[in-house]
């Protein structure tokens, strides 16, 4: 089987890994499990994927039935879905890294989509066939966001034009839902730090890429694993982990309030000689409260810099594995 997109179609249909980060997932986790293995049946019959293909569900941790429910699907198709469970809860990124790099000795190329069912699971036939046509990376890209908050659209919009001013690659309205080849994963794997945004990473592989459009659908049950909290978070690390321009902007702030102090010194001393001194206690309590509000911000900023670099010298693994569940050539369960 073919491990790369080499531009025309193998002769042998290629071995397919929905990968599939949950969370809390137990009131979503049997109805993704049924469309999916209905996505890979469909396309296996069309003889687009290998029949070997499969699910494979990674759970990050879960304090529901989660993983119970994943082994209960494993017991009951054995060759479609599979499970990695995770000894702690690492969050989205790590989870679906863990995830991806399980796949990637199992597969030759992966499809990665979360277990709530928003991201279109018919746009994996769109994605294989770019695959087939010598694409390494198919990122599966939002239409419109009419269907999200006035507050979540804005609020995602501006998120991607501020990374783009940071200077941050990302695909536009782009979250995880992307097809991989075989040696795209296998590059990723060379990406080892701790703070991970994976939509920053995906650009700087380099292999060819295309686009594939679909619209978002509502959750089907469950909550939403990714509150304002979590997404400011998210947002913030992006832009940390690959621009520095947050720490250039303040040195230009602090350079434009130096230029700024010395002018009003010239007009403090002209003041001074021509007898217009007037007592400005406000004005004074309020600049002192701006300059010490500015440094610390600007020590803030600099602390998260160096509180990345203090994470990342530490080399830590980003994740355990405790279980897995999968499907060896002799029919047998390994469960490690």
């Amino acid at each position: 089987m073919a491990g790369t997109a080499a531009g025309a179609k193998a002769s042998a249909p290629e071995q397919l890994a929905i990968v599939v980060p949950c969370y809390n997932e137990e009131e979503v986790l049997r109805i993704a499990s049924k469309a999916l293995r209905e996505v890979l049946e469909d396309l296996a019959g069309k003889r687009k994927i290998a029949a070997e293909s499969f699910v494979l569900f990674v759970d990050d941790g879960s304090r529901d039935r989660t993983w119970e429910l994943i082994e209960e699907e494993h017991g009951r198709y054995p060759g479609q879905i599979r499970g990695v469970k995770l000894a702690g809860n690492v969050g989205h990124q790590f989870a679906l890294t863990a995830g991806l790099m399980a796949a990637k000795d199992m597969s030759d190329v992966t499809v990665s989509i979360d277990a709530d069912l928003q991201d279109d699971v018919t746009a994996i036939e769109e994605m294989i066939d770019r695959f087939h046509a010598g694409n390494d990376l198919v990122y599966g890209v939002r239409r419109e966001r009419k269907s999200d908050t006035f507050f979540k659209r804005t609020s995602a919009q501006a998120f991607y034009k501020l990374l783009g001013a940071m200077g941050v690659k990302t695909v536009y309205n782009h979250a995880d839902f992307r097809l991989m080849s075989k040696r795209a994963v296998e590059q990723l794997s060379g990406y080892r730090e701790t703070n991970l945004f994976l939509r920053g990473i995906m650009p700087l592989i380099g292999y060819s890429s295309e686009k594939v459009y679909y619209d978002r659908k509502e959750r089907v049950a469950g909550e939403s694993k990714y509150p304002l909290k979590k997404m400011l978070a998210l947002a913030f690390n992006g832009i940390s982990s690959f621009s520095v321009k947050p720490i250039s902007l303040i040195m230009g702030i602090g350079l434009a309030i130096v230029l700024l102090s010395l002018l009003a010194s010239v007009y403090a001393f002209f003041s001074y000689f021509t007898g217009k001194v007037v007592p400005g206690w406000t004005s004074l309590i309020l600049s002192i409260w701006f300059f010490g509000g500015l440094q610390l911000l600007a020590i803030g900023m600099v602390g998260q810099y160096i509180g990345k670099i203090y994470m990342e010298v530490k080399r830590r693994p980003r994740y355990n594995i405790e279980k897995v569940l999968t499907e060896e050539a002799d029919g047998k369960r390994r469960e490690p």
